[in-house]
């Protein structure tokens, strides 16, 4: 199995929003606009200010996606680097995709301006995927996360 980690094209647009709703429906049971999210996906590409998509191929064919979006720490004076809407196709799962994409991201923050840390958020039933992060070196941040939603 030949893996590839890449950044994402608009190639790639309609391929991350298929994966993006399948997680919604996965891990939500949530059913999104899906010309919203390809909008989304499109401008995230289009925009590296937004963040950066990768993507992991596999023999050429894309297995795998994330996000990676930036917040400032005035406290670490450093870039925090979120990492979100990672999706790993059912017939790559357990194969050591997700390892490798993070893994790729780290070097890629090693070659940014004060990259401080990785955060991302996990659903608390999700444990496999908590292990998964677990086992790559992240650990609870205890911190809870509170949100308001103030649009579709």
């Amino acid at each position: 199995m030949k893996i590839k980690v890449r950044e994402a094209t608009p190639e790639d647009t309609g391929t991350i929003a298929e994966f993006n709703l399948a997680m919604a429906r996965e891990t939500e049971d949530k059913e999104l606009d899906s010309d919203t999210l390809f909008e989304g996906v499109a401008a995230g590409i289009s925009d590296p200010a937004r963040g950066t998509y990768y993507v992991a191929e596999v023999d050429g064919r894309i297995a795998a996606c994330l996000l990676v979006t930036h917040e400032w720490s005035d406290w670490r004076n450093g870039w925090f680097w979120w990492i979100q809407s990672v999706y790993v196709a059912p017939d790559y799962r357990r194969k050591g995709l997700y390892s490798r994409m993070y893994k790729a991201v780290k070097s890629y923050a090693r070659e940014a301006d004060r990259v401080v840390g990785f955060r991302l958020y996990v659903e608390r039933e999700n444990r496999r995927a908590q292990q998964t992060y677990e086992s790559l070196g992240m650990t609870e941040s205890g911190y809870l996360m509170f949100e308001e939603i103030v649009s579709g």
